[in-house]
């Protein structure tokens, strides 16, 4: 298994990120996958999932700026992320949810200035 999550970087309050995570070595759309995210001295938090038939959930403090998507043909799954608050500054992961032992994988970094 390998995730690969990358498009963070450093954006203006207001601004907009589309995240990717590359998977390989299990089929996305088998899985329900979620966006969590890590800020500086906090826990991680799930962010975002999308389920095996397409259905969508987000965290309070992202519904209606954040939107979860996938590409079955290209086995990857998506985090469109617009109006960021500085707030939003973490390290964002992507993960399989509900397989176990977990892999994280390497996450990417979205800092949001104010």
């Amino acid at each position: 298994v390998q995730l690969q999550a990358y498009g963070g970087g450093l954006v203006q309050a207001g601004g907009s990120l589309r995240l990717s995570c590359a998977a390989s070595g299990f089929i996305v759309s088998f899985n329900t996958m979620g966006w969590y995210r890590q800020a500086p001295g906090k826990e991680r938090e799930l962010v975002s999932s999308i389920t095996t038939g397409g259905s969508t959930n987000y965290a309070n403090s992202v519904k209606g700026r954040f939107t979860i998507s996938r590409d079955n043909a290209k086995n990857t799954v998506y985090l469109q992320m617009n109006s960021l608050k500085p707030e939003d500054t973490a390290v964002y992961y992507c993960k399989q949810i509900g397989v176990f032992p977990e892999y994280w994988g390497q996450g990417t970094l979205v800092t949001v200035s104010s």
